[in-house]
């Protein structure tokens, strides 16, 4: 497992605003609607693709489940959803988030690093929850309409990710113009704030969140002068602003929590680790997890932690061993038994990784991620049959890893079925845009399928896309179909 790149703190527009206004304002819905919903959710996938060319994703199963729990717990609080909702984890040392066209949401993983619970990532995703649903940003960019959906996405990217990227996508003094109107206005923020504190309300996590981390951002501008957070520098916080925020906190009355809060309190440790092992530099994440361990050596997120940045380095004995440490402390936690596994897989004993996948299964049956270690195991172990089936299932169930494609190519390119090899490799390229290795598998696999009929046409439907050009629309249509499928239209 790949732990990450080196990160460096870049300037960047921090729009997480973290005080809340307690006033009698009221949700009103935004009067400016010049963006339709249809244009901004194209908007959004073409501002996904500019953050996926400029960014590292963190890719853990686990984490992204979780935060995606966390989520959408919060959107049953929400009075209007005008689009499904996607929650998107960036493996980047800054401390950033925000909301993005169509219901996309963004944190960084400097963020995560920094909190100590989940009602502190609930306060700021419920703020930004608070933008989208006030449709602020299409507000803003109805004064940039006239550049055009594509260039406008790009743009918000510059707006959003600051640095090298920000002078890369944003050239042009009419860009330049459409930048400085993109900020939300005092109106929005309070909007926001308010939305924000109900949400976090109704949804019984704690408030006292904001201020906390709000407090952090702060400490970090005072430690670290010359790395001071853009938020601080764009979105200033007023001594007004916080005596307002003190006097609602000093209001606010817990409520008993709800099983979901309780469960998500409960996992945010285990999240956390996963997120610092594969996020901070290698000197930082083995120090964290050492202290840590050094006043409490049986700590399991802890031991976790330094098991997964063990793996990340390729140190299996040591991963193995702080892995099965943790597996003690808890052991029918599925994601320890599968990165435990893993680290056997990766170590070369994969019999010992295919009864740890075996049990985690049992306990979880529905995850995706086991039935694909344990197809690349058996695919290590030469048994191409047991491989293919369990790839074969997961092609079946959107959302579809594009990795399932590459392996089942392997596979059935080792049982010397050489039709569905290429044809298989032919997705895989497609869907990593590498068009001419996609091509050049098509064209194998329609040659060598002179006898299937069925399958000369879905490869020639495939050929024709990506031919005339539209293969791109073909697959973001066919990934939006597979995760409404899969998530229930969220």
């Amino acid at each position: 497992m790949k732990i990450n790149k080196p990160f460096y703190l870049k300037p960047v527009i921090f729009i997480v605003t973290l005080s809340l206004l307690f006033s009698s304002f009221s949700f009103r819905p935004s009067k400016a609607m010049a963006i339709s919903i249809e244009d901004e959710e194209k908007m959004g996938r073409e501002f996904l693709g500019q953050i996926r060319r400029q960014c590292e994703f963190l890719g853990d199963d686990f984490v992204n489940q979780y935060f995606s729990d966390l989520g959408n717990y919060l959107l049953i609080f929400l009075e209007t959803r005008h689009f499904p909702f996607h929650f998107y984890i960036i493996n980047d040392r800054t401390l950033n988030a925000f909301a993005a066209p169509g219901g996309n949401i963004f944190f960084f993983c400097g963020l995560i690093n920094i909190m100590d619970g989940v009602d502190e990532m609930a306060a700021i995703m419920s703020h930004e929850i608070g933008h989208v649903s006030a449709r602020h940003l299409s507000d803003r960019m109805e004064k940039g309409k006239k550049i055009g959906i594509a260039s406008l996405a790009g743009i918000l990217a510059g707006v959003f990710m600051g640095g090298a990227a920000a002078g890369a996508l944003i050239t042009g003094s009419m860009a330049a113009g459409i930048q400085a109107q993109l900020n939300y206005s005092r109106e929005d923020e309070r909007q926001a704030d308010q939305l924000g504190f109900k949400y976090m309300k109704e949804s019984c996590f704690d408030p006292r969140g904001m201020m906390i981390t709000l407090k952090k951002i702060e400490h970090e501008s005072m430690t670290n002068p010359d790395n001071v957070p853009a938020y601080l520098k764009t979105h200033p916080t007023s001594p007004e602003r916080m005596s307002n925020l003190d006097s609602m906190l000093s209001s606010y009355k817990p409520e008993k929590p709800s099983e979901e809060v309780v469960r998500l309190r409960t996992l945010f440790p285990m999240f956390q680790a996963i997120v610092r092992a594969n996020s901070l530099e290698p000197h930082e994440a083995e120090k964290v997890f050492s202290v840590a361990l050094e006043k409490d050596p049986d700590s399991v997120p802890d031991n976790f932690g330094l098991g997964i940045f063990n793996m990340g380095r390729q140190d299996f004995k040591q991963a193995i061993n702080h892995l099965n440490k943790a597996l003690a402390g808890s052991p029918d936690f599925v994601p320890i038994l599968t990165h435990l596994g893993e680290a056997y897989q990766m170590g070369g004993d994969d019999n010992k990784a295919i009864s740890l996948f075996e049990k985690a299964l049992k306990l979880d049956n529905d995850n995706k991620a086991i039935p694909y270690l344990l197809g690349v195991s058996y695919e290590n172990m030469e048994q191409y049959d047991r491989a293919i089936g369990f790839f074969e299932r997961l092609a079946s169930l959107p959302p579809v890893k594009d990795d399932v494609y590459y392996h089942l190519g392997i596979s059935y390119g080792r049982q010397n079925r050489l039709v569905s090899a290429h044809y298989n490799f032919g997705i895989y390229f497609m869907r990593m845009d590498q068009l001419k290795k996609a091509m050049f598998h098509f064209d194998k696999a329609f040659e060598l399928a002179s006898s299937d009929p069925a399958m000369r046409e879905k490869i020639r439907r495939h050929r024709k896309a990506i031919k005339k050009g539209y293969w791109k629309e073909l697959r973001e249509e066919a990934e939006k179909e597979e995760r409404e499928r899969y998530y229930g239209g969220r």
